[in-house]
Parts: structure tokens; sequence; C-alpha cells
């Protein structure tokens, strides 16, 4: 499925990559989106974070800010005045109309911010790699030429969100279930990435599409 989308046909080429390509990475919550990110971009790519643009877009005193604040109350910040995610997402994942009210706040603004980092990225002529946790469900599908999905088993999600934020069992599975389930975003997945093994077979798997790439 390779959608050749007219934004992403703009890139210029990375080193070694003889097609013009957008990478749209996504997967369930704690799949190791990030060590896959982190792989891409030591072969070449510009990575576009999307968790850190949401930080950026909801910093103090911005509008999503104060959209967030009179949502969910003072109570969802930190004493330096930022958001604290946990308390928000306490608030929202449990909730299906708080979470449309959070996404309603975030995601236009992080769409709007992705696409400006675009704009930039594309000129720098290397392969753009949007990691996102959200990208189908907040309809950025349409941004990129393929959609990579990191995979595991929902044992090992609830195991490395519970070791990797403190959560317990029933938060972790709530912010699980506020994301579409893994079987639904593979469906929209150019490239399946494996990631419940070492580090070094998804290294290697990494490589071998990047290769892939480079042959278009």
């Amino acid at each position: 499925m390779w959608k050749g989308r007219q934004l992403s046909r703009s890139l210029g080429l990375a080193k070694g990559v003889k097609a013009t390509t957008t990478i749209g990475l996504t997967g369930g919550i704690a799949s190791g989106k990030s060590t896959v990110s982190s792989i891409l971009r030591n072969l070449g790519a510009v990575v576009i974070d999307a968790d850190a643009v949401s930080k950026r877009v909801t910093r103090p005193g911005t509008a999503a800010w104060r959209e967030l604040v009179d949502a969910f109350g003072e109570d969802i910040l930190n004493p330096d005045r930022t958001i604290n995610r946990r308390k928000l997402g306490g608030k929202a994942f449990d909730d299906s109309e708080a979470l449309k009210r959070l996404n309603a706040i975030t995601h236009p603004r992080i769409i709007g911010a992705i696409k400006r980092e675009m704009a930039r990225a594309v000129k720098s002529g290397r392969v753009v790699v949007i990691d996102a946790p959200l990208l189908i469900e907040a309809g950025m599908t349409d941004l990129v030429d393929q959609v990579w999905v990191v995979s595991v088993d929902k044992e090992t999600q609830v195991t490395r969100l519970m070791a990797r934020d403190h959560f317990s069992q029933h938060e972790a599975e709530s912010r699980m279930r506020a994301q579409l389930p893994l079987d639904v975003k593979k469906k929209y997945a150019d490239r399946i990435i494996d990631n419940s093994g070492s580090f070094e077979t998804t290294k290697a798997a990494i490589e071998e599409l990047w290769r892939q790439l480079s042959s278009h």
C-alpha cells in the first residue's frame, strides 16, 4: 500500500535512499516506537516526535493550555504550571466524553505543528518519519507515504508501560483502551515491525526496511 501523498512527493532524497518517502511510525503505547525512531534517525531520517510536539503546543500560557485547564481544572497542573500528563490522563482515559474533549483541544494543534515541521524537514532532502502513537486515530495517515506499525503482544505492552511510567495495571490498560486495538492499526500498515524480541533483532529488521527503501 504505497500511498504517494502529494506533500511527501516534494521530499528530497535521504543519503542512500532513491525514492522520496515520508513514514508514519505508530503502534500501541509502550510498543517501542522510540527505539525504532532512534534507529531510523541514526540511519539518516528526520524524526518528528508527536509527543514532543504535544508538549510544546500545551506549554503554559498557550491557547491549548488554557483550554485544558478550563476543561479539566487546575489540579492537572504541576507546581511550575506545566500540564501533569498523568493527572490529565487519569481524568480523560476512563471517560469517553472527556477523552473526546482532550482530543478536540490538542489534535488540531498537534497536527498543524507537525505539518509545519514537515514543511521544513522536506527541505533537508532526507526521509521524514512522524513518530505518532495516534497517527491513525488523529487522521494523519494522509500526511505520509507509508505507515509502519510497531507490534508487541498485550502482556508485553502492559509490563513495559507499568515499568516505564510506574502505572498500575488499571492505568496501563485504560491508556491502551484509549487507542485503536493493534489488530486495527495493522490494517493500515505498509510494514509491521515485531518488537517483541531483542534490540539487535529489531535493529536488523529496520535496517532491512531501509535497504528496501533504497531499492525504490
